[in-house]
């Protein structure tokens, strides 16, 4: 978690779904320092492009999904096509982006890296909010229980679900789930990434 600890797993709820799933790593802070963590997340998600077809899978159904800081990467990289560009990959191309309880703002790692306080928001070029368009894949916010939550990461969340209502993008959904605090909201938020991939895999 926080762009500096943590390692990919594959959920049980998504086991035996009839969907691929393809945890990855990256490397973290502080043995790298930002962007590269959003760069190992675009790779990665460019690998998955180039090869799914060898196992089985589909290019025209590739969702990218992550929890907290993975989620924060899901939204920078789905929305700044300019991170996928460099592996010659367009980001529209994604079937859909779940980020779970991700950061909007600027990551508090990469604030941290500038020397800005973590309770200081900013929104600059490494924060999704500064990428939002209209014409970016469908996308799915989820969060947990705003009171029980990393405080202010639900509001994060629906701020970014309003802009992109403003601005005209036709498919962003946003859910929190009550009762559910930051590191237990996944579990719930599973079953809402399979109705999701099942809705926008027709």
């Amino acid at each position: 978690g926080g762009l500096r600890a943590g390692n990919k797993y594959l959920p049980e709820q998504l086991k035996e779904k009839g969907i691929a799933v393809v945890p990855v790593n990256y490397r973290l802070y502080p043995k790298v320092k930002s962007p590269a963590y959003v760069d190992d997340a675009a790779a990665a998600v460019a690998w998955v492009f180039r090869h799914i077809e060898v196992y089985g899978g589909s290019r025209k159904k590739i969702f990218v999904s992550g929890h907290s800081a993975g989620g924060y990467q899901t939204s920078m990289i789905g929305l700044d096509k300019s991170w996928l560009q460099k592996y010659e990959i367009d980001a529209n191309d994604i079937a859909g982006l779940i980020p779970y309880s991700g950061h909007t703002i600027t990551h508090f790692t990469v604030r941290e890296e500038k020397g800005i306080e973590g309770t200081q928001p900013v929104i600059d070029e490494m924060a999704p909010l500064s990428h939002l368009r209209k014409d970016a894949p469908p996308i799915l916010l989820i969060t947990g229980d705003r009171e029980q939550e990393l405080l202010g990461r639900y509001e994060e969340n629906a701020y970014m679900w309003r802009m992109l209502q403003v601005i005209g993008h036709p498919d962003a959904t946003l859910f929190e789930l009550d009762g559910f605090n930051h590191g237990k909201m996944s579990e719930p938020a599973h079953y809402l990434l399979l109705d999701f991939v099942k809705k926008h895999s027709k």
